[in-house]
């Protein structure tokens, strides 16, 4: 099992923003399981946060060259080589102090940012480390360029860049991700651009901080005052803006990325795109994140192993657990509940596929509260034999009983009972599959 990973201690890196030509300066911090990344601006008042995620990621129409973040007014430019070096460093939890609206761009490469948070130290996390494993393929195409991601056991990248150019040409380099493959073959190669595309990018505004020094400007027969530190500098870049903008997804990806001549505007739909996959995944199943020891599970501990929330979770109380072969759950039922508004409202009764449905919960708690299910979803496949011997009213208390019939590997079979003061009000023998 791999598990999560934070810095050892506080680092600082200061230079100028490669578009905005900000002074600016970056304290990264240690930070707890389970938070990811975060940005605070401590330049702004109030000192506010933004979480490097899908749902931060402001409109690249407006931040062309770059990919960038926000929230509420405040924005945070070109995060992309720092995102990249997080990424190939494994490091799932850290807090990035910030003083301006832009990441310092150092030398065009995110070499700095990498020996940067190893000089700080990578520290282990007892928690699991949490992956996105692409099941379905993914992909946005935008005339010539497109994106793909595919299934596959690890993270590995198949970029082309293919440019009507003398020195740029095409270039492809196919390559599976680790911490040494990434800070060996991708960390210290640097962003460029056409010399024919200078004038025009200083009309919009960018690349105030650029110069020769971090910036591989291309003319039509050479590199202008620099050189390559490899002959395919230019797709070991794009991978690196790639690797970048597809770690706000918050989670590492195991996947098959498929890349030709894809910047950031396709990165950036394709990553939306996996988040909306890992939403609906998450729906359908019952992660597990937590080992419980213990017979008993108040309401908080329920909420660390399943991921339901109020109106669905519907389980207030575990009062008997015995690892691996039973379960014991309460639901107290009451008028406030959210489903009785429309279920029969003048004669209020709990509707059938939620007395399921509590008795699936519990069975999720008996069956992902044990330490060799950890990081593992339970999907609810089936309900036989299923049989409703009594209605269920507000103020009644549901007991909720679960018994393992079976448990293989990866499948599971549970006999359920829902009582009422000690009598049978539903039954029924349900089945899940765990899955990583």
């Amino acid at each position: 099992m791999e598990y999560q990973k934070t810095i050892d201690k506080e680092i600082k890196v200061s230079g100028v923003g490669l578009h905005t030509g900000n002074k600016v300066n970056v304290r990264f911090k240690p930070a707890d399981a389970n938070t990811g990344i975060n940005f605070v601006r401590t330049d702004l008042p109030q000192s506010p946060t933004v979480k490097a995620d899908t749902g931060s990621i402001l409109d690249e129409s407006r931040m062309a060259r770059r990919t960038s973040i926000g929230k509420d007014g405040f924005e945070i430019h070109t995060i992309e080589h720092l995102m990249a070096a997080l990424s190939g460093l494994g490091i799932d939890n850290v807090l990035v102090e910030i003083d301006n609206n832009e990441t310092p761009g150092l030398d065009g490469s995110g070499l700095a940012y990498v020996e940067a948070l190893k000089k700080s130290g990578i520290k282990q996390l007892d928690a699991p480390k949490e992956s996105f494993v692409v099941r379905e393929p993914a992909w946005a195409q935008d005339k010539d360029s497109s994106l793909t991601i595919l299934p596959y056991k690890t993270f590995r990248i198949s970029y082309t860049l293919s440019y009507n150019h003398p020195v740029l040409s095409s270039q492809y380099l196919d390559l599976e991700i680790s911490p040494d493959n990434f800070e060996n073959e991708i960390a210290s190669f640097r962003t460029f651009c056409l010399e024919d595309e200078v004038q025009g990018l200083k009309g919009l505004g960018l690349g105030k901080g650029a110069n020769y020094k971090n910036t591989l400007v291309v003319a039509k027969s050479s590199i202008l005052e620099n050189k390559l530190r490899k002959e395919d500098e230019f797709v070991r870049h794009k991978i690196l803006d790639l690797i970048g903008d597809l770690y706000l997804l918050g989670v590492p990806i195991k996947g098959h990325v498929v890349a030709l001549k894809s910047g950031h505007s396709l990165n950036v739909k394709v990553v939306q795109k996996l988040a909306e996959q890992k939403r609906r995944y998450e729906a359908g199943g019952i992660a597990s994140k937590y080992v419980h020891k213990g017979n008993e599970m108040d309401i908080a501990t329920i909420m660390k192993v399943l991921p339901h929330r109020y109106p669905f979770l519907l389980v207030d109380r575990i009062i008997a657990l015995e690892e691996g072969k039973r379960a014991v759950g309460i639901k107290n039922v009451s008028i406030n509940e959210n489903f009785f508004n429309g279920h029969f409202p003048v004669k209020p009764v709990m509707p059938g596929v939620l007395m399921i449905e509590a008795m699936a919960q519990v069975g999720g708690v008996l069956m992902l509260s044990q330490e060799k299910n950890l990081g593992k979803i339970a999907y609810f496949m089936a309900a036989n034999n299923v049989k409703f011997r009594k209605p269920v009213v507000p103020g009644d208390q549901l007991i909720l009983e679960v018994e393992v019939v079976k448990v293989r590997s990866r499948a599971g079979q549970v006999r359920t009972l829902a009582k009422v003061d000690d009598k049978i009000v539903a039954e029924a023998d349900l089945m899940f599959t765990l899955a990583d």
